[in-house]
């Protein structure tokens, strides 16, 4: 997973983007956006095959896709917040896979 910070004139503006979300965790990732007074600027599902294919709603099949957020919010520090949340949720979950395979 991936996450990556706007161009910078989304940081004056208190946004960042999230690259790549895992479908399983999208529905945990909103409820902290909310909980944390910020919101989902863009929802986006982009094809990892075709770069011209982007929906923003969740197509049919969601194979093949990555989910791309960009969540906005009147402080940045509630933005720095959510993306430490987020990479704790994933460091977690890898370390909980390597845990499973050892």
């Amino acid at each position: 997973m991936l996450m990556e910070n706007c161009p910078t004139n989304c940081n004056r503006q208190g946004k960042i983007e999230l690259k790549n979300v895992n479908k399983e965790i999208v529905g945990w990732l909103e409820d902290v956006i909310e909980e944390n007074n910020s919101h989902v600027e863009k929802k986006e599902w982009k094809s990892k095959y075709n770069n011209y294919v982007v929906y923003d709603y969740e197509p049919f099949c969601s194979d093949g896709f990555e989910i791309n957020l960009i969540i906005s919010s009147h402080d940045y520090n509630y933005l720095n917040f959510i993306k430490y949340l987020y990479n704790e949720k994933i460091s977690t979950i890898e370390y909980l896979n390597n845990c499973i395979k050892a």
